[in-house]
């Protein structure tokens, strides 16, 4: 049985102490990232046990209309010990305060590993022509500590969030990651070489980074809080929206990312620019949180798109997070469909050339604090979402 444990507000300051003891928490779960979601209340919480400090999370209040009531989000959270047994004596602390807040309802998204599905594994689902999905591939690794978690929650009453395609209104349940540390043998758990992470990317992945090196593709990180080259960004990012067809974020939204994330830790985030004679052909934003580096947004060219700016920015991106000790790098989410002629296809395929592996999370999960409510947002949620 889990000790006691009580939950109540803490500050910031006390919750980014706790992050700084992980080796891995989601940059969701950072108290910064409260400020970035300047639409949703936010609040700092933590776990304790004999007033010594064992759990945090960053809570997201999104208000019903017209009413004080609240969905309580974690995203990719909280940040507790997931491997035990008994998880209700986290939750249940958990709810209760949320309850006392004025939540009607919690969604979590445990950052728990349920299946993993390595490069070989992924191309031979595509190149099969009867699998469509992902999940018709027999996984290369099942966890034992996945599958204990979803078996908790779903025995304490939690509902699992259902996400077509693989993607939710929240966050990717599938992401494709490049393992940064041996997984095999007697140096396992020791850091991959530079050498082996690109030695594990496929020939035209390998092929493109020397193509761009050849072209004269160069790749730096902006400085810090420059204005005019995040201007530069934005500006290719909405080239990229309009091209690839998805609704852009406002330059706004990414100025107030950097400050905020900036300013909680100096190598939390980071934008990368890949020029060609001058040219702004790629740019991606990466994030850090402990051994954990993500790819998180991107944008690119397509006039000089034969230089391969892409692949050269990713490729730095690696670089820095093998230079950095990181265990794992993030190239975020996918989705299930492994059909050829599904235009989402073209994402995997992309990513699986870097010779990482996808990984399915245990997804998000909702638990029903007032019925009634709860119902009454759904309904809600379910309308907006179908454009009535």
């Amino acid at each position: 049985m889990t000790p006691a444990l009580t939950v109540r507000t803490i500050t910031p300051a006390e919750h980014l102490a706790h992050l700084r003891e992980q080796r891995s928490a989601s940059f969701l779960q950072t108290p910064a990232w409260g400020t970035v979601k300047g639409e949703w209340k936010a609040e700092s919480i933590g776990w304790f046990e004999r007033n010594e400090l064992v759990g945090s999370a960053l809570v997201l209040y999104r208000q019903l209309p017209k009413v004080k009531r609240y969905l309580a989000y974690l995203p990719e959270g909280p940040v507790i010990d997931w491997t035990t047994d008994d998880l209700q004596g986290w939750l249940a602390p958990l709810t209760r305060h949320l309850k006392r807040a004025g939540a009607f309802g919690v969604r979590i998204g445990p950052p728990v590993v349920v299946a993993r599905w390595d490069t070989a594994a992924v191309k031979e689902g595509i190149a099969d022509e009867a699998v469509h999905r992902l999940a018709d591939v027999p996984p290369t690794e099942r966890s034992v500590e996945g599958a204990r978690v979803v078996s908790q929650l779903q025995e304490l009453g939690w509902r699992q969030q259902g996400a077509e395609g693989g993607f939710a209104a929240g966050q990717p349940r599938y992401n494709f990651q490049i393992p940064l540390r041996r997984t095999e043998g007697r140096d396992a758990g020791e850091a991959r070489t530079e050498d082996e992470v690109l030695a594990g990317m496929n020939q035209l992945w390998r092929r493109n980074i020397k193509k761009a090196a050849k072209a004269g593709v160069e790749v730096r990180v902006a400085p810090a809080g420059d204005e005019a080259e995040l201007a530069r960004f934005h500006e290719l990012y909405l080239h990229t929206a309009e091209r690839d067809g998805f609704t852009p974020r406002p330059l706004a939204y990414f100025r107030t990312m950097f400050e905020a994330l900036g300013a909680e830790e100096d190598d939390r985030i980071r934008l990368y620019l890949a020029e060609h004679e001058g040219d702004l052909v790629a740019a991606t934003i990466a994030i850090r949180v402990g051994g954990h580096v993500w790819y998180s947004y991107g944008a690119s060219s397509t006039e000089k798109r034969d230089v391969r700016g892409s692949n050269a920015v990713q490729w730095r991106m690696v670089q820095d997070a093998v230079a950095a000790g990181a265990d794992v790098y993030d190239l975020r989410g996918i989705t299930d469909t492994l059909d050829a002629d599904d235009p989402h296809v073209g994402l995997i395929q992309f990513k699986v050339g870097t010779g990482g592996e996808a990984v399915e999370y245990a997804g998000e999960w909702d638990l029903p604090l007032n019925a009634v409510v709860y119902k009454a947002f759904s309904v809600y949620m379910e309308r907006r979402a179908g454009g009535r």
